[in-house]
């Protein structure tokens, strides 16, 4: 096993601390159930406890459509072919997990798979299909069978925020609220978690956001991940790591936050959105090569393009490093009508002059997922009483030390319908209110403004650098010394707005990331420390994160397979 428990750090700050406003006087907002976040996770759980009869709020901070969801250009992956069977989908997601995917977990969510993607089709959804009528299924790396369904090609993720949000826009038990910054958990005189303190929309003349109360029994972190803490990153806005640092701060563990996927392929051009390229182009022939015009990736693993992702990744960032580049290029010219194949990345390209017929497409590698997150099981459940996560943000033990293609969209899916109708069925907490944190004491310094700009672009430079595709000691303990100071200054000048929120919210999960990247001292999936280049096997284990008075803990955990339960 791993080394003994590690402190760290001094305990994240809350920005509640920061607020000015008398808890009394803000407005509060009740209902059975709070789900944070509209992606497939949290909009799977709010139907699935609303269809059993509960009242349930969906919090998202910007629009509904605006999350990582939306943007997905893989697919979801099924075992719904003749020749293929769950128990070989979940061998192939445990064989990409690194020797840490539960296989308790895995078994649950890939056999639940072909009944989840039917359910979506009761709703409406649109998959594409062969000239016969049947499902088209692609393959993808780490994926041994053809079982990647998708919806217009690279629009996956469209089709699932449309059918899903619109049943919940709908639904006669559903509220959505936009506009609504999550900012603190509140809990009871119990300790359990019992409602969320937020800034909610703009003032009525269009000032500032102002501070609401959600009152809940039972609170669902949907928040998706961090991946704005890093310079290159696929991840919209929004994805800021709110649902781990807010979770963090109240006393819930986070595990294996260490492993940080990155995507291998996107747009990179001057001026140019982070466009994410799909798996699937490489799944339909399309080839990296370098500035010479050579192919690299068969000398790198046997299954070449279709490698898991972080080998692919690294591959990648390899090359770049030996050839002094800042990108490399993926050659269509093997795949029949990339353009017709893949409008919508033909038309961006085609803006930048770029034609797929023709033209080879720069790329090189981003953060695409975060693998770990709160530490949650198959119903959602959390170290917290009355805190739930699914999604992204959760870390349910079915991804591993590393993330098979189109398994992320699955797993929001099953278990964030899971997770719904776990809440339905033992719906019987009785109403709390909670116990509201001191406020209305804050005074701002004096000449002290943060330029939340330069700090946020600061940190995603030291991320990307230091806690990137390739990771060693000495950088890691230099960015956890600056992460330090910056959370230091942050915690009393930060403003109470949705940004000050936002840049603390991006510290603290870049703090707890970087503190398990130091401790994790070997190499497994996703997760490279170049003074540590080998998998270790007293390294199999979990990671796990608590916060209390006395500073950040980190200590490591066995995983089911050696400790007999998850």
């Amino acid at each position: 096993m791993a080394a003994s428990p590690e402190i760290h750090s001094l305990f994240p700050a809350s920005p509640l601390q920061r607020m000015e406003d008398a808890p009394r006087q803000l407005p509060t907002y009740r209902g059975d159930v709070v789900v944070v976040g509209t992606g497939v996770a949290g909009l799977s759980a709010a139907l699935g406890a609303a269809d059993s009869g509960l009242h349930v709020l969906v919090l998202s901070k910007g629009k509904i459509s605006n999350t990582n969801t939306y943007h997905a250009q893989g697919g979801v992956a099924a075992a719904m072919g003749e020749e293929d069977s769950a128990a070989f989908h979940g061998d192939d997601t445990l064989q990409v997990g690194c020797g840490l995917a539960e296989p308790s977990v895995v078994d649950a969510i890939t056999e639940e798979a072909p009944q989840a993607i039917r359910w979506l089709q009761s709703l409406g959804m649109r998959f594409d299909l062969e000239a016969d009528g049947s499902l088209s299924m692609g393959k993808e790396g780490g994926h041994r069978a053809a079982r990647i369904l998708h919806s217009g090609g690279t629009l996956t993720g469209r089709e699932f925020q449309r059918v899903l949000g619109n049943h919940a826009k709908n639904h006669p038990r559903v509220d959505l609220i936009e506009g609504f910054t999550a900012v603190e958990l509140l809990k009871d005189a119990e300790g359990e978690v019992a409602g969320i303190l937020g800034l909610m929309g703009a003032g009525s003349s269009g000032g500032p956001a102002g501070p609401a109360i959600i009152e809940a029994r039972e609170v669902v972190m949907a928040t998706g991940g961090g991946g704005q803490i890093f310079r290159e990153t696929t991840n919209p806005e929004s994805a800021t790591g709110d649902g781990l640092a807010m979770a963090l701060r109240a006393g819930a563990e986070l595990q294996d936050v260490e492993f940080t996927q990155f995507h291998p392929t996107i747009l990179y051009l001057a001026g140019a959105a982070r466009f994410l390229i799909s798996e699937v182009t490489r799944g339909a022939g399309a080839v990296l090569r370098d500035r010479t015009g050579a192919a690299f990736m068969e000398s790198v693993h046997s299954d070449a393009e279709l490698a898991p992702r972080d080998i692919v990744s690294r591959g990648v960032f390899r090359k770049m490093v030996e050839t002094g580049d800042t990108h490399v290029y993926l050659d269509f010219s093997r795949v029949p009508n990339p353009a017709n194949r893949f409008p919508e990345l033909a038309r961006i390209t085609g803006v930048f002059g770029i034609d797929l017929e023709k033209d080879s497409v720069p790329v090189r590698p981003a953060v695409h997922y975060f693998v770990g997150g709160i530490r949650a099981d198959l119903e959602g459940r959390t170290s917290l009483p009355g805190l739930r996560a699914t999604g992204e943000c959760a870390a349910t033990g079915f991804h591993g030390a590393n993330r098979m293609g189109s398994n992320s969209l699955l797993e929001g899916l099953v278990h964030g319908r899971r997770v719904g109708r776990a809440l339905g069925e033992g719906f019987a907490r009785a109403d709390r209110r909670p116990l509201l944190p001191p406020a209305g004491t804050y005074t701002k310094p004096e000449g002290a403004d943060l330029h939340l700009l330069d700090m946020t672009y600061s940190l995603k430079s030291l991320m990307w650098r230091q806690v990137g595709v390739e990771r060693e000691k000495a950088g890691l303990e230099d960015a956890m010394a600056r992460l330090e100071a910056w959370e230091g200054y942050l915690a009393h000048l930060g403003p109470f707005t949705p940004a000050g929120v936002e840049i603390a919210n991006m510290v603290q999960v870049a703090q707890a990331l970087t503190l398990a990247a130091l401790f994790r001292k070997e190499t497994r999936g996703t997760h490279f420390r170049t003074d540590h280049p080998s998998a270790e096997d007293s390294w199999r284990c979990h990671t796990v994160l608590t916060a209390d008075a006395g500073g950040l803990h980190i200590r490591s955990r066995p995983t089911s397979v050696l400790e007999g339960s998850l």
